[in-house]
């Protein structure tokens, strides 16, 4: 790569995203200080500490107890909870991140299946996608929340509790972005390759190999990249209603329990994290794929 090449990249491609993060970061940093402002004066007040601006924001950036904690005090969280901790305790971030992603991935392989199963059903059969698509978007229009302690509390009346339940709320919300994505895909095909396979005489069966099923591949990469992100939210929800001691929603009821501040946006940051890892991995099975596949993107 030329100089000149190098220098272009980093101004069409880095350097606006660059900016943004230095934007987004100076905001945070202004409202740490506007927003832990009022405690932090109120303890100069008791304590008839004399004060000044520098003071105010420095002190506000250290709180214990903040009502926003400033970005370095969170990257200093995550450093301790993931690096100078064993895994293997209950106090460390990928401990928790371990528990959460189990659920998640075990939730969203589930989802996917029954995503795909619905949607070749729904495809194949006219009578199914009368009667069971308007079924399926009607299912998402339950708040999670409302819906999630209902499975843990039926579950645990069949000896089910632990992983599975957290799962099955994961799928509940990943077979949605599946069905109606592979639906989309399944459909995409044109009429003129459709009749050219019918001109040919194929059937049904060779022509969902053959032509429905390479043809909704893009669908259902793109489908799962939704679907991953929200099994992932959907197994820290799972976590909520359970009390559950491991997991990242375990993290954030126990900062929100004891004001833990700091704690709960390290368990966000974490969860985003996570999530971005989980859409690079499938984002680059997806090149990977579609590329033997012969698919320009």
């Amino acid at each position: 790569m030329s100089e000149n090449t190098f220098i272009n990249y980093f101004k069409n491609s880095f350097l606006p995203i660059l900016s943004i993060i230095i934007i987004i970061f100076a905001v945070w940093y202004i409202f740490t200080v506007y927003l832990n402002s009022s405690i932090q004066i109120d303890s100069y007040e008791r304590q008839k500490i004399d004060w000044d601006f520098s003071d105010l924001v420095r002190d506000t950036m250290s709180q214990k107890k903040p009502l926003l904690p400033a970005p370095h005090q969170i990257v200093s969280e995550m450093w301790k909870t993931i690096f100078m901790i064993k895994i293997t305790s209950k106090k460390s971030l990928i401990f928790h991140s371990y528990i959460t992603l189990s659920s998640t991935l075990l939730g969203f392989t589930i989802g996917t299946i029954l995503g795909i199963i619905l949607a070749v059903s729904i495809v194949e059969n006219k009578a199914m996608d009368a009667s069971l698509m308007p079924w399926i978007i009607a299912s998402q229009t339950i708040p999670i929340l409302a819906i999630a302690p209902m499975i843990i509390i039926i579950l645990n009346a069949f000896g089910l509790s632990g992983l599975l339940p957290k799962a099955l709320i994961s799928t509940y919300l990943s077979f949605f972005p599946i069905a109606v994505g592979m639906v989309k895909g399944l459909r995409s095909p044109e009429l003129s390759y459709l009749d050219l396979m019918h001109t040919y005489n194929s059937s049904r069966l060779n022509i969902f190999w053959k032509l429905r099923l390479p043809s909704s591949v893009p669908y259902l990469f793109a489908s799962m990249k939704v679907a991953i992100a929200i099994s992932l939210v959907g197994a820290i929800v799972g976590e909520l209603p359970t009390g559950a001691v491991a997991g990242l929603g375990a993290r954030l009821l126990t900062g929100s329990y004891f004001g833990l501040t700091i704690q709960i946006w390290s368990a966000l940051v974490m969860a985003a994290i996570l999530a971005g890892t989980l859409i690079f991995i499938l984002n680059f099975i997806s090149r990977i794929t579609l590329k033997r596949m012969g698919v320009q993107e």
